[in-house]
């Protein structure tokens, strides 16, 4: 926390901050997302690619960011408050956080720090599953579980889901009661709601994509977008972009760094569509 706090104080005029939060103790099939934060960013930084977006920017560029590193955090749902108040103190300083998880369990925490500061908050959640569960074997911040706790605690005004494809009776019925806009995937990809009024946070979830371009998740669930077709959707996004996460890499199952380097590409894209907005 302390280092977090003396690297806040020493920026320049960096818009974005990005951190990581290396924690999977919410995961329900397999554990590994912790171990992501520094994967993505060697992903981003590899020299069999470079770090200039397709928007045509070089976000590592001096100015456009600044890397915070990761968290350090215990192994236990005790992580989960550090990471509220660790997002706090970006906002303090007005910047706009781009968090690396972590499991899914993550953007529960960092949204209700993001609804202390944005009052009409609106999510564009980017998932293969909607992590709408009330409770998952019986464990209410499991990663199955973030955006029920969100809506429940009215921490957003709006929730749009893109990517859909594993949508339960109960999720089916909470969407319902929360008034989430699912979008699943065998409905297509035409007139996707893109445009947004108020301040907008995006969750993208690596499972999103097919597993024929993301295998390294803990949960393989074909029928997934291209990463051609995320990379699209990102760019399309119209509004302001107040923070970001990207979560549930899992490592383990990416013995060839193809996901690695596929969250890296997101992560360059995301950053680039924040910085592209503020400056």
């Amino acid at each position: 926390m302390r280092e977090t706090l003396q690297k806040l104080k020493s920026r320049s005029k960096e818009p974005v901050a990005v951190i990581g939060f290396p924690y999977d103790a919410g995961s329900s099939f397999l554990r590994g997302p912790a171990d992501a934060p520094p994967l993505i960013r060697a992903a981003h930084r590899s020299p069999s690619a470079n770090t200039w977006s397709e928007l045509g920017i070089d976000v590592d560029a001096p100015g456009n960011y600044l890397d915070l590193g990761d968290l350090d955090l215990p192994d236990d749902t005790d992580a989960l408050a550090l990471i509220s108040e660790n997002i706090d103190h970006i906002l303090d300083v007005e910047m706009i956080p781009l968090s690396l998880g972590g499991d899914h369990a993550i953007t529960a925490s960092i949204v209700k720090a993001m609804a202390t500061k944005y009052a009409d908050l609106h999510i564009l959640h980017f998932d293969a599953h909607p992590d709408l569960y009330d409770a998952l074997d019986g464990n209410p911040l499991s990663h199955a579980c973030p955006f029920a706790r969100i809506m429940e605690n009215g921490s957003a005004s709006r929730l749009v889901q893109i990517g859909i494809r594993t949508m339960t009776g109960h999720q089916r019925e909470q969407a319902i009661r929360f008034g989430v806009e699912v979008h699943e995937m065998k409905d297509g990809l035409d007139r996707l709601p893109l445009s947004f009024d108020s301040p907008l946070y995006i969750s993208f979830d690596m499972d999103v994509l097919d597993p024929a371009f993301a295998p390294g998740v803990s949960h393989h669930e074909p029928g997934g977008l291209s990463t051609r077709q995320a990379i699209d959707l990102i760019h399309a996004i119209k509004g302001h972009i107040v923070g970001a996460d990207l979560v549930e890499l899992n490592p383990r199952r990416d013995p060839l760094g193809i996901t690695a380097m596929a969250a890296g590409k997101i992560f360059k894209e995301l950053l680039a569509r924040i910085v592209t907005g503020v400056k």
